[in-house]
């Protein structure tokens, strides 16, 4: 049997997505899938330095990864409408330099923050921290993201949606492309299009099961969050849309690599579609 290393974010939606597998629900081919959960930006790093076989990221990162990870169609998270939120203490009034607590410097609400708020004074912390510094006054403002865009102090107040910053630098209605998954190139072709295919049917049954599955995660604790908080996050981050990358959401892919590109974030201009698994490789095999 292989071992195959596959690491997600402890956050509700990835959690979900990845424990149809957990439970056995979905089992990989002649391979054991270790899971590993951090927050996100510590798994950006680690897949900068290669740490891990499969991996969430935030699609910010993957133009710095596109040599050694290929990027996977499944289990992506995307905003529609909604997305990270800029908060800070209610009645009060930033300065065009004020400090702000970002997830990380590879997110996509920190990538798109930096184009929108370019005399900001950033600092990077743990997800989980970013609130309470907003409320102790150790930063003027923070981007809250996860479930902390549900259950955020009523102190606090949004000065602006990472959403709308999106839709105006795109240009037009776009679902935010926030995270998704990559898999190593060096794993050899077939076993990385099984990997992706186990991933693809993982989320779907999730998805199809959300009622049962939901319940089990509530039960063992494995969710920071209440049943009715579950699932409205879930509606917005774990649904249909999260199974396989859309036509849609390919387009939203490119223009936030195109915007990282023009605003010198990135070296090159990529497209999405160029650095996926060609899953046709299997079907051609058996003709």
């Amino acid at each position: 049997m292989r071992k195959i290393s596959v690491a997600h974010s402890p956050d509700a939606d990835d959690i979900f997505m990845y424990y149809a597998i957990k439970f056995g629900w979905v089992t990989p081919k002649d391979t054991i899938f270790e899971n590993i959960a951090d927050d996100i930006e510590t798994l950006n790093q680690a897949t900068i330095n290669g740490v891990y076989d499969i991996c969430a990221i935030s699609f910010a990162l993957y133009p710095f990864v596109k040599d050694d990870y290929a990027l996977l169609k499944t289990a992506v998270s995307f905003g529609n409408g909604y997305g990270p939120k800029l908060v800070k203490k209610k009645d009060t009034k930033l300065k065009k330099n004020f400090k702000v607590a970002l997830s990380g410097e590879f997110t996509t609400n920190a990538l798109l923050f930096r184009i929108a708020y370019p005399d900001a004074r950033i600092t990077y912390m743990n997800f989980l921290d970013i609130e309470q510094a907003v409320l102790d006054g150790v930063v003027d403002a923070g981007v809250l993201i996860h479930e902390s865009i549900l259950t955020y102090d009523e102190s606090l107040e949004v000065e602006r949606e990472i959403w709308d910053i999106w839709q105006e630098l795109a240009g037009k209605e776009l679902p935010l492309p926030l995270g998704g998954m990559c898999l190593r190139r060096s794993i050899p072709l077939n076993y990385a299009i099984d990997y992706e295919n186990t991933l693809i049917k993982a989320v779907n049954v999730a998805n199809k099961n959300k009622k049962i599955l939901s319940e089990m995660l509530l039960e063992r604790g494995l969710i920071r969050v209440d049943a009715p908080t579950l699932d409205k996050y879930l509606d917005l981050y774990a649904n249909d849309d999260s199974i396989e990358l859309s036509e849609l959401q390919y387009e939203a892919l490119d223009k936030l690599y195109e915007l990282g590109f023009k605003h010198g974030f990135y070296g090159n201009l990529i497209k999405s579609r160029e650095f996926l698994i060609p899953s046709e490789y299997s079907e051609l095999r058996s003709k």
